[in-house]
Protein backbone atom coordinates (compact mmCIF):
# COMPACT_ATOMS: atom_id res chain seq x y z
CA UNK A 1 0.00 0.00 0.00
CA UNK A 2 1.28 3.30 -0.81
CA UNK A 3 2.56 5.97 1.47
CA UNK A 4 -0.42 8.55 2.17
CA UNK A 5 2.36 11.10 2.19
CA UNK A 6 3.40 10.34 -1.12
CA UNK A 7 0.05 10.69 -2.72
CA UNK A 8 -1.53 13.69 -4.38
CA UNK A 9 -4.06 14.70 -3.02
CA UNK A 10 -7.00 13.93 -5.50
CA UNK A 11 -5.66 10.20 -4.63
CA UNK A 12 -5.60 10.59 -0.80
CA UNK A 13 -9.47 12.52 -1.12
CA UNK A 14 -10.76 9.40 -2.93
CA UNK A 15 -8.87 6.88 -0.60
CA UNK A 16 -10.43 8.69 2.09
CA UNK A 17 -13.69 8.51 1.17
CA UNK A 18 -13.37 4.88 0.05
CA UNK A 19 -12.68 3.93 3.35
CA UNK A 20 -15.58 5.80 4.80
CA UNK A 21 -18.22 4.36 2.08
CA UNK A 22 -16.21 0.75 3.81
CA UNK A 23 -16.57 1.99 7.16
CA UNK A 24 -20.49 2.86 6.56
CA UNK A 25 -21.13 0.00 4.87
CA UNK A 26 -19.78 -2.43 7.27
CA UNK A 27 -21.92 -0.20 10.18
CA UNK A 28 -25.18 -1.21 8.14
CA UNK A 29 -24.67 -4.79 7.32
CA UNK A 30 -23.85 -4.90 11.67
CA UNK A 31 -27.56 -2.95 12.30
CA UNK A 32 -29.51 -4.74 9.18
CA UNK A 33 -30.11 -8.14 11.21
CA UNK A 34 -31.62 -6.03 14.10
CA UNK A 35 -33.88 -3.50 11.65
CA UNK A 36 -35.15 -6.37 9.67
CA UNK A 37 -36.51 -8.14 13.32
CA UNK A 38 -38.17 -4.44 13.99
CA UNK A 39 -39.36 -4.30 10.56
CA UNK A 40 -40.90 -7.75 10.29
CA UNK A 41 -42.40 -8.10 14.45
CA UNK A 42 -43.29 -4.37 14.92
CA UNK A 43 -43.42 -1.99 12.50
CA UNK A 44 -45.12 -4.20 9.74
CA UNK A 45 -48.11 -5.43 12.11
CA UNK A 46 -48.31 -2.07 13.71
CA UNK A 47 -48.09 -0.24 10.25
CA UNK A 48 -51.31 -3.11 8.93
CA UNK A 49 -52.98 -2.46 12.04
CA UNK A 50 -53.24 1.04 11.34
CA UNK A 51 -54.21 0.83 8.02
CA UNK A 52 -57.69 -0.36 8.91
CA UNK A 53 -58.41 2.94 10.16
CA UNK A 54 -58.85 4.32 6.73
CA UNK A 55 -58.94 0.62 4.70
CA UNK A 56 -62.70 -0.29 4.72
CA UNK A 57 -63.15 -3.74 2.06
CA UNK A 58 -64.75 -5.72 4.30
CA UNK A 59 -68.87 -5.03 2.23
CA UNK A 60 -67.08 -4.41 -1.18
CA UNK A 61 -65.90 -7.97 -1.18
CA UNK A 62 -69.37 -9.56 -0.07
CA UNK A 63 -71.63 -6.98 -1.97
CA UNK A 64 -69.61 -5.69 -4.96
CA UNK A 65 -72.28 -4.28 -7.10
CA UNK A 66 -73.80 -2.81 -3.79
CA UNK A 67 -70.73 -1.22 -3.23
CA UNK A 68 -69.52 0.30 -6.54
CA UNK A 69 -72.79 1.74 -7.09
CA UNK A 70 -73.53 3.05 -3.29
CA UNK A 71 -69.42 4.39 -4.20
CA UNK A 72 -71.17 6.05 -7.52
CA UNK A 73 -73.85 7.93 -5.81
CA UNK A 74 -73.63 11.37 -4.67
CA UNK A 75 -75.15 11.47 -1.75
CA UNK A 76 -77.11 14.21 -2.32
CA UNK A 77 -80.29 13.16 -4.67
CA UNK A 78 -82.25 9.97 -4.07
CA UNK A 79 -81.36 6.34 -4.52
CA UNK A 80 -82.25 5.28 -7.33
CA UNK A 81 -83.82 2.10 -8.74
CA UNK A 82 -80.38 1.40 -9.94
CA UNK A 83 -78.99 1.39 -6.44
CA UNK A 84 -82.00 -0.66 -5.38
CA UNK A 85 -81.60 -3.54 -7.29
CA UNK A 86 -77.87 -3.77 -7.40
CA UNK A 87 -78.31 -4.01 -3.24
CA UNK A 88 -81.59 -6.29 -3.47
CA UNK A 89 -79.06 -8.85 -5.78
CA UNK A 90 -76.34 -8.80 -3.56
CA UNK A 91 -78.50 -9.72 -0.59
CA UNK A 92 -80.24 -12.17 -2.03
CA UNK A 93 -76.66 -13.54 -3.52
CA UNK A 94 -74.76 -13.02 -0.40
CA UNK A 95 -77.99 -14.87 2.05
CA UNK A 96 -77.84 -17.84 -0.28
CA UNK A 97 -73.92 -18.13 0.21
CA UNK A 98 -73.87 -17.48 3.74
CA UNK A 99 -71.97 -14.28 3.25
CA UNK A 100 -74.17 -11.65 4.60
CA UNK A 101 -72.91 -11.69 8.23
CA UNK A 102 -69.84 -9.48 7.46
CA UNK A 103 -71.80 -6.58 5.77
CA UNK A 104 -74.68 -6.82 8.62
CA UNK A 105 -71.86 -6.43 11.13
CA UNK A 106 -70.18 -3.79 9.51
CA UNK A 107 -73.57 -1.61 9.22
CA UNK A 108 -74.67 -2.33 12.37
CA UNK A 109 -71.62 -0.54 13.96
CA UNK A 110 -73.40 2.73 11.79
CA UNK A 111 -76.47 2.08 12.28
CA UNK A 112 -79.45 1.32 15.23
CA UNK A 113 -80.13 -2.18 14.56
CA UNK A 114 -78.26 -2.33 11.42
CA UNK A 115 -77.77 -6.26 11.93
CA UNK A 116 -80.89 -6.91 12.31
CA UNK A 117 -81.73 -4.62 9.55
CA UNK A 118 -79.89 -7.02 6.82
CA UNK A 119 -80.18 -10.05 8.10
CA UNK A 120 -84.12 -10.09 8.20
CA UNK A 121 -83.79 -8.45 4.94
CA UNK A 122 -81.36 -11.86 3.33
CA UNK A 123 -84.15 -13.94 5.59
CA UNK A 124 -87.24 -12.36 3.01
CA UNK A 125 -85.24 -12.29 0.10
CA UNK A 126 -83.72 -15.41 -0.18
CA UNK A 127 -87.29 -16.53 -0.95
CA UNK A 128 -87.98 -14.42 -3.39
CA UNK A 129 -88.12 -16.49 -7.06
CA UNK A 130 -87.76 -14.32 -10.00
CA UNK A 131 -86.71 -11.05 -10.50
CA UNK A 132 -89.36 -8.64 -8.56
CA UNK A 133 -91.00 -6.10 -10.84
CA UNK A 134 -89.58 -3.22 -8.37
CA UNK A 135 -86.28 -3.53 -6.01
CA UNK A 136 -86.99 -1.01 -4.44
CA UNK A 137 -90.61 -1.63 -3.74
CA UNK A 138 -89.97 -5.08 -2.55
CA UNK A 139 -86.70 -3.68 -0.03
CA UNK A 140 -89.29 -0.45 1.51
CA UNK A 141 -92.23 -3.39 1.66
CA UNK A 142 -89.65 -5.67 3.45
CA UNK A 143 -88.71 -2.74 5.92
CA UNK A 144 -88.91 1.08 5.49
CA UNK A 145 -85.27 2.05 6.96
CA UNK A 146 -84.13 1.06 3.28
CA UNK A 147 -85.48 4.24 2.27
CA UNK A 148 -84.27 6.61 5.07
CA UNK A 149 -80.67 8.31 3.93
CA UNK A 150 -78.83 7.49 6.71
CA UNK A 151 -79.01 4.06 5.86
CA UNK A 152 -77.37 4.95 2.49
CA UNK A 153 -75.14 7.27 3.93
CA UNK A 154 -73.32 4.06 6.10
CA UNK A 155 -73.71 1.92 3.00
CA UNK A 156 -72.05 4.75 1.12
CA UNK A 157 -69.27 4.65 4.12
CA UNK A 158 -68.56 0.95 4.06
CA UNK A 159 -68.36 0.84 0.38
CA UNK A 160 -64.66 1.38 0.73
CA UNK A 161 -61.72 0.97 -0.70
CA UNK A 162 -61.04 4.72 2.01
CA UNK A 163 -63.66 5.50 4.54
CA UNK A 164 -63.29 8.18 7.05
CA UNK A 165 -66.27 6.12 9.30
CA UNK A 166 -63.60 4.50 11.95
CA UNK A 167 -61.76 7.70 12.75
CA UNK A 168 -64.80 10.61 12.85
CA UNK A 169 -66.35 7.64 15.45
CA UNK A 170 -62.71 7.79 17.32
CA UNK A 171 -63.19 11.22 17.45
CA UNK A 172 -67.30 11.18 18.68
CA UNK A 173 -67.57 12.91 15.13
CA UNK A 174 -70.51 11.07 12.48
CA UNK A 175 -71.96 12.00 9.38
CA UNK A 176 -75.88 12.97 9.43
CA UNK A 177 -78.43 12.63 6.53
CA UNK A 178 -77.15 15.26 4.58
CA UNK A 179 -73.77 14.08 4.57
CA UNK A 180 -72.37 16.97 6.95
CA UNK A 181 -69.57 16.13 9.62
CA UNK A 182 -71.40 17.00 13.11
CA UNK A 183 -70.60 15.88 16.38
CA UNK A 184 -72.36 12.36 17.75
CA UNK A 185 -75.57 12.93 20.37
CA UNK A 186 -74.01 13.01 24.03
CA UNK A 187 -75.50 9.30 24.86
CA UNK A 188 -73.37 8.00 21.93
CA UNK A 189 -70.46 9.83 22.66
CA UNK A 190 -67.41 8.44 24.58
CA UNK A 191 -64.26 8.16 23.35
CA UNK A 192 -62.99 11.74 23.92
CA UNK A 193 -63.87 11.52 27.41
CA UNK A 194 -61.78 8.59 27.24
CA UNK A 195 -59.01 10.13 26.05
CA UNK A 196 -59.32 12.71 28.31
CA UNK A 197 -59.54 10.20 31.44
CA UNK A 198 -56.38 8.98 29.37
CA UNK A 199 -54.54 12.21 29.95
CA UNK A 200 -55.42 12.87 33.22
CA UNK A 201 -54.69 9.41 34.53
CA UNK A 202 -51.32 9.04 32.68
CA UNK A 203 -50.53 13.14 33.89
CA UNK A 204 -51.42 12.50 37.70
CA UNK A 205 -49.38 9.34 37.83
CA UNK A 206 -46.41 11.52 36.60
CA UNK A 207 -46.42 14.39 38.57
CA UNK A 208 -46.68 11.51 41.53
CA UNK A 209 -43.73 9.65 39.98
CA UNK A 210 -41.49 12.38 39.87
CA UNK A 211 -42.66 13.55 43.55
CA UNK A 212 -41.91 10.69 45.05
CA UNK A 213 -38.88 9.43 42.86
CA UNK A 214 -36.67 12.96 43.08
CA UNK A 215 -35.72 12.27 46.98
CA UNK A 216 -35.22 8.61 45.84
CA UNK A 217 -32.92 8.94 43.37
CA UNK A 218 -31.17 11.93 44.94
CA UNK A 219 -30.12 9.54 48.08
CA UNK A 220 -29.28 6.91 45.77
CA UNK A 221 -27.22 9.44 43.91
CA UNK A 222 -25.47 10.63 47.14
CA UNK A 223 -25.00 8.07 48.98
CA UNK A 224 -21.95 5.88 49.96
CA UNK A 225 -21.47 2.82 47.15
CA UNK A 226 -22.99 -0.08 49.79
CA UNK A 227 -26.05 2.01 50.93
CA UNK A 228 -26.97 3.16 47.11
CA UNK A 229 -25.91 0.19 45.43
CA UNK A 230 -28.41 -1.71 48.15
CA UNK A 231 -31.27 1.10 47.45
CA UNK A 232 -30.41 0.81 44.09
CA UNK A 233 -31.78 -2.93 43.97
CA UNK A 234 -34.79 -2.02 46.16
CA UNK A 235 -35.76 0.48 43.16
CA UNK A 236 -34.57 -2.29 40.81
CA UNK A 237 -36.72 -4.93 42.67
CA UNK A 238 -40.27 -4.28 41.14
CA UNK A 239 -38.87 -5.37 37.76
CA UNK A 240 -38.03 -8.94 39.24
CA UNK A 241 -42.03 -9.50 39.68
CA UNK A 242 -44.58 -10.28 37.23
CA UNK A 243 -46.91 -6.99 36.30
CA UNK A 244 -49.68 -9.26 37.11
CA UNK A 245 -48.52 -10.33 40.33
CA UNK A 246 -48.26 -6.26 41.69
CA UNK A 247 -51.53 -5.27 40.27
CA UNK A 248 -53.23 -8.30 42.11
CA UNK A 249 -50.97 -7.81 45.05
CA UNK A 250 -52.47 -3.91 45.39
CA UNK A 251 -55.78 -5.81 45.47
CA UNK A 252 -55.53 -7.18 48.53
CA UNK A 253 -53.81 -4.03 50.10
CA UNK A 254 -56.73 -1.97 49.03
CA UNK A 255 -59.41 -3.85 49.79
CA UNK A 256 -61.96 -2.82 52.60
CA UNK A 257 -60.25 -5.54 54.90
CA UNK A 258 -56.99 -5.10 53.40
CA UNK A 259 -53.66 -4.03 55.17
CA UNK A 260 -54.44 0.07 54.21
CA UNK A 261 -57.78 0.27 55.72
CA UNK A 262 -56.49 -1.55 58.99
CA UNK A 263 -53.85 0.60 59.47
CA UNK A 264 -55.82 3.47 58.53
CA UNK A 265 -58.51 2.29 61.18
CA UNK A 266 -55.66 1.90 63.58
CA UNK A 267 -54.73 5.45 63.53
CA UNK A 268 -57.94 5.71 63.85
CA UNK A 269 -57.22 8.32 60.67
CA UNK A 270 -60.66 6.77 59.55
CA UNK A 271 -63.53 5.27 61.47
CA UNK A 272 -64.76 2.76 59.20
CA UNK A 273 -63.16 1.50 55.84
CA UNK A 274 -62.64 3.71 52.89
CA UNK A 275 -63.17 2.68 49.16
CA UNK A 276 -59.61 2.22 47.83
CA UNK A 277 -59.86 -0.49 45.34
CA UNK A 278 -62.41 -0.46 42.11
CA UNK A 279 -62.26 3.11 41.47
CA UNK A 280 -59.38 5.93 40.25
CA UNK A 281 -57.88 5.59 43.69
CA UNK A 282 -56.58 1.91 43.02
CA UNK A 283 -55.69 3.19 39.00
CA UNK A 284 -53.50 5.86 40.45
CA UNK A 285 -51.81 3.99 43.29
CA UNK A 286 -50.83 0.70 41.56
CA UNK A 287 -49.83 2.27 38.12
CA UNK A 288 -47.61 4.70 40.45
CA UNK A 289 -45.87 1.73 41.85
CA UNK A 290 -45.49 -0.01 38.85
CA UNK A 291 -43.88 3.20 36.71
CA UNK A 292 -41.99 4.68 39.60
CA UNK A 293 -38.67 3.11 38.77
CA UNK A 294 -38.90 4.38 35.10
CA UNK A 295 -38.74 7.95 36.45
CA UNK A 296 -36.27 7.21 39.29
CA UNK A 297 -33.18 5.97 36.86
CA UNK A 298 -33.26 8.85 34.57
CA UNK A 299 -32.64 10.90 37.29
CA UNK A 300 -30.02 8.90 39.06
CA UNK A 301 -27.98 8.91 35.79
CA UNK A 302 -28.68 12.73 35.71
CA UNK A 303 -27.62 13.23 39.15
CA UNK A 304 -24.68 11.25 39.41
CA UNK A 305 -23.19 13.30 36.44
CA UNK A 306 -23.53 16.62 38.89
CA UNK A 307 -20.45 17.41 40.51
CA UNK A 308 -21.09 17.75 43.96
CA UNK A 309 -18.30 20.90 44.06
CA UNK A 310 -20.97 23.07 42.73
CA UNK A 311 -23.00 23.06 45.33
CA UNK A 312 -20.43 23.47 47.70
CA UNK A 313 -19.42 26.42 45.84
CA UNK A 314 -22.37 27.68 45.95
CA UNK A 315 -22.61 27.44 49.95
CA UNK A 316 -19.03 29.04 50.43
CA UNK A 317 -19.79 31.85 48.54
CA UNK A 318 -22.94 33.10 50.93
CA UNK A 319 -25.64 30.60 49.59
CA UNK A 320 -28.11 29.43 51.97
CA UNK A 321 -27.99 25.79 51.30
CA UNK A 322 -31.84 25.71 50.47
CA UNK A 323 -31.27 28.42 47.84
CA UNK A 324 -28.01 26.76 46.73
CA UNK A 325 -30.18 23.30 46.04
CA UNK A 326 -33.09 25.32 44.59
CA UNK A 327 -30.99 27.40 41.94
CA UNK A 328 -27.59 25.50 41.37
CA UNK A 329 -28.41 21.33 42.03
CA UNK A 330 -31.88 21.45 40.88
CA UNK A 331 -31.78 23.13 37.49
CA UNK A 332 -29.21 20.46 36.60
CA UNK A 333 -31.31 17.34 37.18
CA UNK A 334 -34.06 19.63 34.69
CA UNK A 335 -32.96 16.68 31.52
CA UNK A 336 -33.35 13.50 33.62
CA UNK A 337 -36.96 14.36 35.27
CA UNK A 338 -38.17 15.95 31.88
CA UNK A 339 -36.77 12.04 30.58
CA UNK A 340 -38.55 9.77 33.55
CA UNK A 341 -41.51 12.06 33.04
CA UNK A 342 -41.97 11.90 29.48
CA UNK A 343 -41.19 8.15 29.43
CA UNK A 344 -43.72 7.71 32.57
CA UNK A 345 -46.16 9.34 30.50
CA UNK A 346 -46.06 7.77 27.78
CA UNK A 347 -45.85 4.29 28.73
CA UNK A 348 -49.02 5.44 31.32
CA UNK A 349 -50.82 6.55 28.25
CA UNK A 350 -51.47 2.54 26.73
CA UNK A 351 -51.64 1.01 30.26
CA UNK A 352 -54.34 -1.56 29.83
CA UNK A 353 -53.43 -4.32 32.93
CA UNK A 354 -53.24 -2.11 36.25
CA UNK A 355 -56.76 0.14 35.46
CA UNK A 356 -58.55 -3.51 33.89
CA UNK A 357 -58.02 -4.90 37.59
CA UNK A 358 -57.87 -2.51 39.50
CA UNK A 359 -60.41 0.23 38.46
CA UNK A 360 -63.78 0.02 37.73
CA UNK A 361 -66.08 0.72 34.65
CA UNK A 362 -65.50 4.61 35.09
CA UNK A 363 -61.78 4.14 35.02
CA UNK A 364 -60.86 2.43 31.97
CA UNK A 365 -57.91 4.03 29.44
CA UNK A 366 -58.13 4.18 26.09
CA UNK A 367 -55.97 1.04 25.77
CA UNK A 368 -58.92 -1.09 27.43
CA UNK A 369 -61.14 -0.13 24.52
CA UNK A 370 -58.66 -0.69 21.98
CA UNK A 371 -57.81 -4.22 23.23
CA UNK A 372 -62.05 -4.65 23.72
CA UNK A 373 -62.51 -3.82 19.65
CA UNK A 374 -59.42 -6.09 18.87
CA UNK A 375 -60.93 -9.71 20.91
CA UNK A 376 -64.27 -9.21 21.84
CA UNK A 377 -66.38 -7.28 19.30
CA UNK A 378 -63.74 -7.84 16.30
CA UNK A 379 -64.40 -4.45 15.04
CA UNK A 380 -60.60 -3.87 14.33
CA UNK A 381 -61.44 -0.77 11.99
CA UNK A 382 -62.62 0.66 15.45
CA UNK A 383 -59.37 -0.49 16.97
CA UNK A 384 -57.09 1.15 14.48
CA UNK A 385 -58.79 4.35 14.75
CA UNK A 386 -58.37 4.54 18.38
CA UNK A 387 -54.61 3.33 18.29
CA UNK A 388 -54.04 6.11 15.75
CA UNK A 389 -55.21 8.91 18.14
CA UNK A 390 -53.28 7.46 20.96
CA UNK A 391 -50.34 7.02 19.01
CA UNK A 392 -50.78 10.56 17.43
CA UNK A 393 -51.14 11.98 20.61
CA UNK A 394 -48.01 10.27 21.66
CA UNK A 395 -45.93 11.39 18.51
CA UNK A 396 -47.49 15.32 19.58
CA UNK A 397 -46.29 15.06 23.03
CA UNK A 398 -42.71 13.30 22.23
CA UNK A 399 -42.68 17.04 19.53
CA UNK A 400 -43.12 19.03 22.25
CA UNK A 401 -40.83 17.86 24.49
CA UNK A 402 -38.35 17.42 21.76
CA UNK A 403 -39.02 21.22 21.42
CA UNK A 404 -38.70 22.66 24.81
CA UNK A 405 -35.19 20.37 25.11
CA UNK A 406 -34.19 21.73 22.22
CA UNK A 407 -35.19 25.31 23.59
CA UNK A 408 -33.65 24.64 26.71
CA UNK A 409 -30.15 23.48 25.43
CA UNK A 410 -30.14 26.80 23.16
CA UNK A 411 -30.53 29.03 26.17
CA UNK A 412 -27.58 27.10 27.97
CA UNK A 413 -25.29 27.57 25.07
Amino acid sequence: MADLTTLPDGDLARDLKRAERRRRLTAMMLVAPLFLFLLVSFVLPIGDMLRRSVIDTEVAEVWPNAAAAAAAWDRKSEPGEALFAALGRDIRTSAGERTIATPARRLNYALDNGRSLVLGTGRALKQLEGEPASWRATLLAENPAWGERMTWIALADAAGPLTDFYLLTATDLMRDANDDIVSRPPERSLYLQVLGRTFLVSFTVTVLCVLLGFPVAYLVSNAPERVANLLLILVLLPFWTSLLVRSAAWIVLLQDQGIVNDILQALHVTSEPIRLIFNRTGVVVAMTHVLLPFVIMPMIATMKSIPPTYLRAAISLGAHPAVAFVRVYLPQTVPGVAAGALLVFIMALGYYVTPALVGGADDQMLAYFIAFFTTSSANWGLAAALGVILLSATMLLYVVYARIVGMGRVKLG
